[in-house]
């Protein structure tokens, strides 16, 4: 979807950029991105480890099939192998069948995505006439799901994009980012438009603060004193990246769904990531594909 996106505002705006270094240069660096948390968050300690079966999963095992269980190492380091009477593994019992409101539900998350993404329905207004269908289908089932409904995510995602978006109606993102465009040295402006882009999309929308900021580098950007493809990669790695913050939709529905941690823990731990990223992000994404002009 980003790429689309702005592969379709750099041709409206006559600039050359190939979809395949877009696609190449924002894959290598959130690639790297990755590897970078992966080590530091303590990913290389799990070389070498073996997942465990704990002791009620090992009894459940070997209880579902009359006979006994096994597992390897005494440590917890194996895996429960459920046997029959004579001692052969045998497979675990086969999953129930989908239930009628589970197929429902399937079939309402299918028809929210081809109604809003092929026929351009207000997601929104589908996504609830979905819920509403659903709830009639199955009363008894969705008793409690307004009551496990995240409203604390919700509220606060709803009022920062009214709050960025009263910023946008007041024409603030506009004056900063002409400014920025009317500072003259031209990779001085790559770096100011990046943390533009880094610190807006991470409390609103990326798709469309992207329509924003690709169009205020235009200008100079025809001056042709630095690299077209890497600062429109750079622009893009740096207004989407931040999409981890809380503040943001994908931030908040990660926080909303985040299961087994402790909600104010986890949150704390990925407002601080996402204050890391804001302010690194766009420096790493300038510095690795404007700077060099190698693209």
């Amino acid at each position: 979807m980003y790429g689309i996106t702005v592969n379709t505002i750099v041709a409206d705006n006559g600039l050359a950029v190939h979809p395949v270094a877009l696609f190449l240069g924002s894959l290598v660096f959130n690639v790297m991105i990755a590897l970078v948390l992966f080590l530091s968050l303590g990913g290389h300690r799990l070389a070498g480890a073996r997942v465990g079966a704990s002791e009620a999963a090992v009894g459940a095992v070997a209880g579902a099939s009359g006979g006994g269980a096994s597992a390897e190492g005494s440590s917890g380091g194996g895996v429960a192998v459920a046997t029959g009477p004579s001692g052969d593994a045998s497979t675990a019992a086969p999953a129930s069948a989908l239930r009628l409101d589970q197929v429902a539900t399937l079939l309402g998350i299918l028809t929210l995505g081809v109604l809003a993404l092929g026929f351009d329905m207000n997601v929104g207004f589908v996504a609830m006439t979905v819920t509403v269908v659903l709830v009639i289908l199955s009363p008894q089932g969705r008793k409690d799901a307004l009551s496990q409904v995240n409203w604390s995510t919700v509220l606060l995602i709803t009022g920062m994009l009214t709050f960025v978006g009263v910023m946008e109606s007041a024409g603030t993102i506009d004056y900063v980012g002409g400014a920025a465009a009317g500072l003259g040295a031209a990779l001085l402006v790559a770096l100011v438009l990046c943390y533009i882009g880094g610190i807006v999309s991470a409390f609103a929308s990326s798709t469309a603060f992207l329509g924003a900021t690709i169009p205020l580098a235009v200008p100079f950007l025809l001056m042709g004193e630095v690299s077209t493809t890497g600062v429109i990669i750079a622009l893009a790695v740096s207004s989407t990246i931040v999409d981890v913050s809380p503040f943001s939709t994908n931030g908040a529905l990660v926080l909303a769904n985040a299961t087994g941690v402790d909600p104010e823990r986890f949150y704390r731990q990925i407002l601080v990531y996402g204050a890391i990223v804001v302010v690194l992000g766009p420096l790493l994404a300038w510095g690795v594909l404007v700077v060099p002009g190698l693209l």
